[in-house]
């Protein structure tokens, strides 16, 4: 079921965010060697990209908790405020459901899968231990969500 279901008008902006959130892994834009911030850094500065798309890439998937562990916490959070929970979650289980080649997974290999490509001492693997309640909390919500469409429409 698609996420539109659940998010009307912002679906469009949802599926900008869930292309691009992971543009500041592209080498000719690491700056800070933080994807979430570098990424959405180039969206406003290069493309004054709309503000919503921007917070939702500097935001996914947790990312405070990385950006904790990077010492670029007052960075992130001065310059690019948090989106609201729905559309952050929503990203959250756009990323966290999809694996590196595109397939669908559950949160749990994608968490696994995450785990076993850095390693149990690298600080992403550390960020996404200290991310993974936020991660669940955010799945289980769409989750829900969806379900209660599916219920609705069935009904």
């Amino acid at each position: 079921m698609s996420l539109a279901s659940i998010l009307g008008d912002e679906a469009d902006t949802l599926t900008a965010a869930a292309y691009l959130h992971d543009i500041g892994y592209a080498p000719n834009l690491v700056d800070t060697g933080f994807h979430p911030l570098d990424g959405a850094r180039y969206l406003r500065d290069v493309h004054q990209a709309d503000d919503t798309l921007c917070r939702l890439v500097a935001h996914h998937s947790c990312a405070v908790n990385e950006a904790l562990e990077r010492a670029l916490f007052v960075e992130l959070t001065a310059e690019f405020d948090e989106e609201r929970p729905e559309l952050v979650q929503a990203l959250t289980y756009c990323d966290m459901t999809t694996g590196p080649d595109g397939r669908h997974l559950d949160v749990t290999e994608r968490l696994a899968e995450i785990h076993s490509r850095y390693g149990p001492e690298h600080l992403v693997s550390r960020s996404i231990t200290a991310s993974t309640p936020c991660i669940l909390s955010a799945v289980r919500a769409v989750e829900a969500a969806l379900s209660e469409v599916r219920q609705v429409g069935a009904g």
